[in-house]
């Protein structure tokens, strides 16, 4: 028996990339959040200490990690008080939510909730289980069959930031129904506007949000995109021990566990800055020189105040907009994967090289109209 599942919507993109890709400038290639920049060295480094793995790896994580998750949470997020049975690594954060529904023992006649604009994974965990998925904002809208609500700050793909008092209310709602609520929460070191531009966004977890109880309430976290890791499979999550604990016993039984020498580089990963903030000038840069050509070729940049997107618009058909760009060899994603809330944006990541970047932005200079 064949799963329901929703088409991988990169398959579509195959006309716009030929298009793209004939440009004598060649392609540049905006459509997919995958980092370009080397993994800095003393992760490289640790890894390559930790390959005498002769043993399994522990599915809760060593030790050291452990303390290293907990440790990150209170020095970046604001959330102390974490112990070992409130943290969890994982094997980055894609296949958590893929089957976070399924280790929960979600199925139909439940509903789980997603973000109205959001990357299709959200909606494939439902699809998993044979649950509803329902793409809403507003809790208030939440029905009764909730039983796993997802949030994703900073956003993907518009780049929002939920603030503590947003956070606070879904959290509020989701108690009121009894339902597990999991914070997406990968870009919030990649934060660009107002207090966001030199400290991370607001966590689930914060005791401003969950007052004294964290019950029923998680955290995910991945270092690919602050660390460049997403070839490591480097995530974990926080939050509620007893979903904490049951997501641990699934994983046991599953054999999910990352990789022993992945462990250790995240512990080295965990416990430096320096790499993090400059990987985030590197990607200010390129989201400066971006936008602005962007805006002066006739785009409007909404949201995107956090993450590696620029959610854009010409108040057209987001078909009509990958087309045009994809005549400047320039390759962007509709918004229409990401929900019906996005026909009229485009999804345009900062994940390629300066020259890339800059070749995008010489071809957007060259169409740009009048001041």
């Amino acid at each position: 028996m064949a799963l329901d599942l929703p088409e991988f919507p990169w398959d579509s993109l195959a006309d716009a990339t030929a298009v793209a890709r004939s440009h004598e400038g060649g392609i540049v290639d905006l459509s997919v959040g995958s980092p370009v920049d080397p993994t800095p060295a003393l992760i490289r480094t640790a890894l390559a200490e930790a390959t005498d793995a002769h043993s399994y790896p522990q599915v809760a994580g060593t030790p050291a990690l452990r303390a290293a998750i907990s440790e990150w949470y209170a020095r970046r997020r604001g959330v102390t008080g974490l112990t070992d049975a409130n943290v969890l690594p994982t094997i980055g954060s894609k296949e958590l939510i893929a089957g976070m529904a399924l280790w929960l023992g979600l199925g139909p006649g439940d509903t789980i909730v997603y973000p109205t604009n959001a990357y299709p994974t959200y909606e494939l965990g439902a699809a998993l289980v044979g649950a509803t998925a329902l793409a809403s904002d507003d809790p208030t809208e939440w029905p009764a069959s909730t039983r796993l609500v997802w949030l994703n700050s900073p956003g993907n793909p518009d780049g929002t930031v939920l603030s503590i008092e947003q956070l606070r209310l879904a959290v509020a709602r989701a108690r009121e129904l009894g339902a597990v609520i999991a914070g997406d929460e990968c870009y919030a070191e990649l934060g660009w506007e107002g207090e966001w531009a030199d400290q991370p966004t607001p966590c689930i977890l914060d005791p401003r949000v969950i007052g004294d109880s964290r019950h029923n309430v998680i955290s995910v976290y991945s270092l690919s995109k602050q660390s460049n890791l997403a070839g490591y499979r480097a995530g974990f999550i926080a939050g509620c021990a007893e979903v904490v604990g049951q997501l641990l016993a699934v994983r046991k039984h599953a054999g999910l566990m990352p990789p022993a020498p992945v462990q250790q580089a995240m512990v080295v990963a965990l416990g430096d800055e320096a790499h993090v903030a400059a990987q985030k000038d590197l990607y200010r840069g390129r989201r400066q020189r971006l936008s602005a050509a962007l805006e002066q070729a006739g785009y409007r940049i909404d949201g995107s105040e956090a993450g590696l997107y620029l959610w854009a618009t010409r108040d057209e058909d987001a078909w009509a907009t990958v087309d045009r760009l994809a005549r400047l060899g320039i390759l962007v994603a509709p918004g229409t994967f990401y929900g019906t809330a996005g026909g009229s944006h485009v999804r345009i990541a900062l994940t390629t090289t300066d020259e890339r970047i800059d070749a995008a932005v010489a071809r957007l200079e060259a169409v740009s109209v009048p001041a």
